[in-house]
């Protein structure tokens, strides 16, 4: 097992969060790849949107349903600061994540987090677990619980 993949399992385990981390055969990578994979909708996959805080030079994380984007001015407002592009190496450095398997939990570091409302109007959503074939499925509101993120308007 990945170390990355461990330490999704390890924080879900952590906050008492009965999940099945699931293999998939076919790669996650994408939302919509994650989507085909999971057999659901495509704002069910909980995308992990990586941006670098300009003036805290971290990471800022922004959990996305699928089918939206986010809208780098209403993130910078929501962030408080502005953004730029994040590179492999500071993310994979904060949370411990390659990009296309960020999961949205068990990062390395304490990571400021975003999240978009639209996930809430599922049942569950699926998400990264660490490497660009696993995913789990939970509940929104354990999500935004787990994660610590904000609800916030970044989408376009």
């Amino acid at each position: 097992m990945s170390k990355s993949l461990a330490r999704v399992k390890a924080a879900l385990e952590a906050a008492g969060e009965p999940v099945e981390v699931l293999e998939m055969e076919e790669s996650t990578r994408t939302a919509a790849e994650a989507a085909a994979a999971a057999g659901c909708e495509l704002d069910q996959i909980a995308k992990s949107i990586i941006f670098r805080g300009e003036q805290s030079g971290h990471v800022v994380l922004f959990l996305t349903a699928g089918g939206n984007r986010v809208d780098p001015g209403k993130a910078a407002t929501v962030a408080g600061q502005p953004l730029g592009k994040a590179d492999a190496a500071l993310i994979r450095a904060e949370t411990g994540f390659a990009i296309g398997g960020v999961a949205p939990v068990g990062h390395l570091k304490p990571v400021t987090a975003f999240y978009d409302p639209r996930l809430s109007d599922f049942d569950k959503v699926w998400a990264a677990a660490g490497t660009p074939r696993h995913i789990f499925a939970i509940a929104p509101g354990r999500l935004l619980a787990l994660t610590g993120a904000k609800p916030a308007d970044f989408t376009t």
